[in-house]
């Protein structure tokens, strides 16, 4: 059974003291591929440092929405440049976010058009945060839609059905997080069953958001998508290993640089 975390941050000094174990612990139980995700122009080059080190680790490169405000002069230019380097399959994470007010919403909404505009011109998918702004995410990805077509991905996904919908038809995928297994969350979960086969992902997005039965766990690392995976399969009544094989092959799919 081969397992693909669409979504961790390995960079994070979280794991610094235990990186090489963390990856070992990912391999032994069953991870393939494991995509680490960048959220500054500095994240993003450790990223790429990081997928040259392991063999399993592809790397995501560029400003998450709530940093964006402390972004540099020529921080966009680097993950432009870095768009280009070896074992970079995707732009991200980007994206909108109301929760936390730690950047205007105007300068949130120029960088995530940067990344979709970029993602555009290079063919590389993109990785898309979302708190407490779906109709936002919804208007920017539809007007970005009518300049062409999209590739990416809802991240951690914690919406609606209706939201779901309107990201399928646009041509995204849907990725879940530990977030889904927890006991409050009949709703996602139900939302889940209705994503088909072809467009799912699954994700830790470690180090946070440990799944049940291990949220006392921290910090969550890629090993531990193996409850998360268990969670969907049951909830969709397939068997685990063809779970495991469909979300994979959709990893695999989207990021497809990953095969050159």
């Amino acid at each position: 059974m081969r397992l693909f975390d669409t979504h961790a941050h390995l960079d994070d000094e979280a794991f610094d003291a235990d990186r090489d174990h963390v990856v070992a612990r990912a391999e032994r139980a069953g991870l393939a591929a494991l995509l680490a995700v960048g959220t500054t122009a500095s994240s993003s080059l450790q990223c790429v440092k990081l997928a040259g080190q392991y063999p399993i680790v592809s790397a995501a490169v560029g400003i998450q929405p709530n940093y964006v405000a402390e972004a540099a002069s020529g921080d966009w230019d680097q993950v432009v440049r870095l768009a280009e380097a070896n074992k970079v399959v995707a732009l991200g994470e980007t994206g909108l976010d109301r929760y936390w007010d730690f950047t205007p919403f105007s300068v949130q909404e120029d960088y995530f058009d940067r990344h979709l505009r970029l993602s555009q011109q290079t063919g590389l998918p993109f990785i898309v945060h979302m708190r407490e702004c779906g109709d936002d995410i919804l208007r920017m990805l539809t007007e970005a839609r009518q300049r062409g077509e999209l590739q990416g991905v809802m991240h951690s996904f914690t919406g609606d059905a209706e939201l779901a919908t309107a990201c399928l038809e646009l041509g995204l995928y849907i990725s879940f997080a530990g977030m889904v297994t927890f006991k409050k969350s009949a709703a996602l979960r139900s939302v889940a069953t209705q994503i088909p086969a072809d467009r799912i992902l699954i994700e830790t997005d470690a180090p946070y958001l440990s799944p049940h039965p291990k949220r006392s766990q921290r910090p969550n690392e890629p090993a531990l998508i193996v409850h998360t995976l268990a969670c969907l399969a049951a909830e969709r009544n397939v068997a685990e290993d063809t779970f495991a094989a469909q979300t994979f092959n959709n990893g695999q799919r989207l990021f497809s640089r990953m095969r050159q």
